[in-house]
């Protein structure tokens, strides 16, 4: 069955998701918000060995319930929690929320990831710019957003280049929408050892991420881990936060189902993934918009979820220019399509 990005190759193509960017530049960090205009499922699936976040426990399978009024990504390590609340002020003083004996509360996940040592200027003492910057990329949300540096990815680096917010789409031909969002930030390389070619390459649809197809013939791979520079063993400096979207009706065990295959999408692009240094965290929205068939199409929508996801790191570092001591993909490896 025949498959595209949709319209704008972004999240946003699942009917109902919004997304918003915030960005201070001094400080070199960013917020993003992921907004279901509905509220709707959500799960989440965490595989990194030092994850920053918010609010998991409530979207468990096991819990009351779990829908959420929104998600936040967010830089700033556990300083950009904050940025959660700011949303979450915002949304109360909308009356966006659980309605609960005259008060109404909303439910805010959030990951974080590090962004504390790349340059930026973080002396802002006891007054954190995150609860003010969530607010402002709520107020920011729409079907349109930018890539690279951008919100959450503004600050990020991905191994040896520099980070960045990559998002992708995939659409079938029975209407299925598929989406994903990303600030990648990994340990890992999301090129392969020596060459300028995307790990995700195999699953580029048209020139998303340059074009430049599979590796070079002579090409054998390398046998050792490559290390960003400056390497520590730092158990917080890394972090891949990401969101994926569909909209299909789903209950909460084939949401956490979803969340678990969408992981893959990261293996698919940055090796290595799931390590020490990074909180490797994913989060799964079901609009529910298409009824569930049966386990199949699950299947269908996990596989979908991975690929969609690995493009969209390839993405956010195709995007991201250079900043600090990371240079961007294009820079270092020149002009593509």
């Amino acid at each position: 069955m025949s498959l595209s990005p949709g319209p704008r190759n972004r999240i946003t193509d699942v009917e109902g998701i919004l997304v918003g960017n915030a960005e201070d530049h001094r400080i070199r960090t960013g917020v993003t918000v992921i907004f279901p205009e509905t509220r709707c499922a959500a799960i989440a699936d965490i595989r990194g060995g030092a994850p920053g976040t918010l609010n998991i426990q409530a979207m468990e399978p096991a819990s009351l319930r779990n829908e959420v009024d929104a998600i936040v990504l967010s830089g700033g390590s556990m300083y950009g929690l904050d940025a959660a609340g700011g949303v979450v002020a915002a949304l109360g003083a909308r009356g966006r929320g659980v309605a609960f004996g005259g008060a109404v509360i909303p439910v805010v996940p959030a990951a974080i990831l590090f962004d504390l040592v790349n340059g930026g200027d973080k002396s802002w003492g006891e007054t954190p710019p995150y609860g003010a910057l969530g607010r402002a990329a709520l107020d920011a949300v729409g079907p349109d957003f930018a890539l690279g540096n951008a919100g959450a990815g503004l600050g990020a680096r991905a191994g040896a280049l520099k980070g960045g917010l990559g998002s992708a789409s995939t659409v079938t031909a029975d209407g299925l929408q598929i989406g994903s969002l990303v600030a990648v930030n990994s340990f890992g390389s999301v090129v392969m050892p020596g060459t300028d070619r995307f790990w995700a390459g195999p699953l580029e649809m048209g020139a998303e991420f340059g074009g430049l197809g599979p590796p070079p013939a002579e090409w054998r791979g390398e046998a050792e881990m490559p290390l960003p520079p400056g390497f520590a063993l730092n158990p917080m400096a890394n972090t891949t936060i990401a969101v994926v979207a569909v909209n299909a009706a789903l209950d909460k065990g084939a949401l956490q189902r979803l969340a678990i295959m969408a992981q893959d999408g990261l293996a698919r692009a940055i090796r290595p993934i799931h390590t020490p240094f990074d909180g490797d965290s994913v989060f799964a929205l079901a609009t529910g918009r298409v009824p569930l068939s049966g386990p199949a199409m699950l299947a269908r929508l996990g596989h979908l979820a991975a690929d969609t996801l690995a493009r969209a790191v390839a993405r956010g570092v195709y995007h991201a220019e250079s900043l600090g001591d990371r240079p961007g993909w294009r820079s270092r490896f020149g002009p593509a399509a």
